[in-house]
């Protein structure tokens, strides 16, 4: 192979203008594409800027036409040569390149590539497991290079926006204590003290209140962070946070400062003007309206409560999921009857059981009649007042659940974003904005029978629910926010805990035992002790973020070598085993 000695790159390929057009220019990349027409040879070569095409005459040149002869795709070449002006008939407006090309003087083969195993190109529609495997290919393609380009624009627009205002970028330990209160800690044996281990951080979270502690007032920090839990399309073993924590400040703060660095990001990334302040919904409106903490708000077909009117009712699912403390709450899908089948709607009675829900009623406005396997249980009157509450026209088909409200909530929330997509409800390039607020401080765990924290063990509770710690925790609303874009969090957040004492009953509230509140957490309520100043902060899902301005369903598209749905990385095989001394080393025996 030949070296670049005695060349120096003049110009990335996609960077060639007319401004150039007599200059000779040195370009270097891949061949993407390559055509021989007899006496003259067009490579498109290709580097993270674009394309340029390149011209090999043998009338010319016979010796680098030769040359340029043995190239195929893939193969790295770096070209000297005067740049011209297209003849009219080759232009390809397509291309920001499309009215020139190189018409080489000088060529240089840098390295050849065996025929790759997948296609380098736009969208390409190759397996996924495939695209992974050859992650370094996959990521040579022109839309997997503007999502990485985009990941980086957002990170630096982070840093200049938080430097801009006042914080400082500090980095917190990756190696930890384990303080198990929430996702499975990744876990590092410790060599020098055997039997004892290190946990990969959750979150920067107690690290950065520490800061607030130490008075350095505003941080930041572009943080890796691991959890070991189950995977979806969103989410990943480890991933990234734009962590951020401020002192002296309260809930508005925090908010405002954040909406200026997301109308930021719109405005340099996207070219898009976004108004501000962003719609707030309570995390308690949120639900009754939209059954998600998370609600898409682009489109309508909101949850209505009916458990007023079906209270007492003749028919039994109703009346009783009402009298054991639930609710009977509904949809419009406007339109329905023309769009569902009675097998759509048999599917959709499977589809809510995903959810826990127990089955789906539903009424059918026909003309000048209704169809439903439940009306005949119900008056006349209260059918009217459904009609009426939904707003019922002809075509219109009403979904009702009954069941306690969680499942009510998940299964009508997912019914409405699967008639979203079903229907193309949803205006595409659209983005929605919203907070939601006033999160209940705990849930209930089913696996752990017992309360957990919603966000966190060191989000502050609201001043006026206080007293409710030892009393009734579960009505307990949290100063914490979450930032939603097109029904995804993309951020979220609180105002945390300053005093050890209020620390100590939260801890208390959550089941832990003062020993073991201070056996886990001790460091952090001694660092209390000594004049903690008010502060909050919250943290970007950067992936996500990304993911969402990028127009991608998964974070793997904008994450350079991102883990499958076990936890492994297919390109390099990890995880992977060690050899018996490292294992000694680390005091550490596996059993089969």
């Amino acid at each position: 192979m030949e070296t670049m000695q005695g060349l120096t790159r003049t110009h990335r390929c996609g960077d060639i203008t007319e401004g150039d057009i007599g200059k000779t220019v040195t370009v270097m990349g891949w061949t993407q594409v390559y055509r021989n027409l007899g006496g003259v040879i067009f490579v498109d070569l290709r580097d993270r800027s674009g394309l340029v095409q390149v011209v090999f005459n043998v009338d010319r040149n016979k010796e680098i036409f030769e040359k340029a002869d043995t190239i195929r795709n893939e193969y790295v070449l770096a070209v000297v040569g005067e740049v011209v002006r297209r003849d009219e008939e080759t232009v390809n407006d397509k291309l920001p390149t499309g009215r020139l090309e190189i018409r080489a003087t000088e060529l240089r083969i840098l390295a050849k590539s065996e025929t790759p195993p997948i296609f380098i190109e736009e969208n390409s529609n190759v397996r996924e497991e495939v695209r992974l495997k050859y992650r370094y290919l996959d990521l040579r393609r022109p839309d997997m290079q503007r999502n990485m380009i985009l990941r980086h624009r957002v990170a630096k627009l982070a840093r200049d926006y938080f430097d801009d205002n006042g914080f400082l970028e500090i980095e917190t330990p990756i190696l930890n204590k384990s303080t198990p209160e929430g996702a499975r800690d990744y876990l590092v044996p410790s060599r020098v003290h055997p039997g004892s281990f290190y946990a990969l951080p959750q979150s920067p979270q107690l690290y950065k209140q520490l800061l607030m502690v130490s008075g350095m007032d505003r941080y930041i920090q572009i943080a890796k962070c691991f959890r070991d839990e189950d995977l979806r399309a969103d989410r990943q073993p480890e991933f990234t946070q734009i962590d951020l924590e401020m002192s002296f400040v309260d809930c508005e703060d925090v908010m405002t400062l954040n909406e200026g660095f997301i109308q930021k990001v719109f405005k340099e990334v996207l070219g898009r003007e976004i108004q501000t302040p962003f719609p707030r919904l309570t995390y308690q409106e949120a639900m009754d309206r939209f059954g998600s903490d998370k609600p898409d708000t682009r489109f309508g077909m909101e949850l209505t409560d009916l458990s007023d009117i079906v209270k007492g009712c003749g028919f039994k699912v109703f009346a009783g999921a009402i009298e054991a403390g639930g609710s009977v709450r509904a949809i419009n899908c406007k339109g329905g009857d023309a769009k569902l089948s009675r097998r759509d709607l048999d599917g959709l009675v499977d589809f809510v059981k995903i959810y826990k829900a127990k089955g789906l009623a539903w009424i059918t406005v026909a003309e000048n009649e209704l169809k439903s396997p439940i009306t005949k249980f119900l008056t006349q009157e209260e059918i009217d007042a459904i009609l009426s509450r939904m707003d019922a026209q002809v075509g219109d088909i009403i979904m009702l659940v009954a069941d306690k409200d969680t499942i009510v909530y998940d299964a009508l929330g997912a019914l409405r974003l699967e008639f979203a997509k079903r229907f193309e409800l949803i205006e595409k390039d659209t983005f929605d904005l919203l907070w939601v607020t006033e999160f209940p401080q705990f849930e209930y765990s089913e696996e752990e029978k017992r309360l957990v924290a919603k966000h966190h063990p060191f989000t502050a509770p609201m001043d006026e629910d206080a007293d409710l710690l030892e009393t009734d925790p579960a009505r307990v609303r949290a100063k914490a926010y979450d930032l939603v874009m097109n029904g995804n969090e993309v951020g979220g957040g609180s105002i945390r805990i300053n005093t050890p004492e209020m620390q100590e009953r939260m801890l208390r509230a959550l089941g832990f035992s003062d020993e073991d509140a201070w056996e886990r957490f001790g460091f952090l309520m001694e660092a209390f002790k000594y004049g903690a100043p008010p502060h909050g902060g919250m943290a970007y899902g950067l992936d996500r973020l990304v993911m969402l301005l990028a127009g991608e369903e998964s974070i793997r598209d904008v994450i350079a070598f991102p883990k499958v749905k076990d936890a492994s990385e297919p390109m390099s095989g990890a995880p992977g085993e060690v050899d018996a001394k490292q294992l000694r080393e680390l005091s550490i025996k596996v059993v089969e």
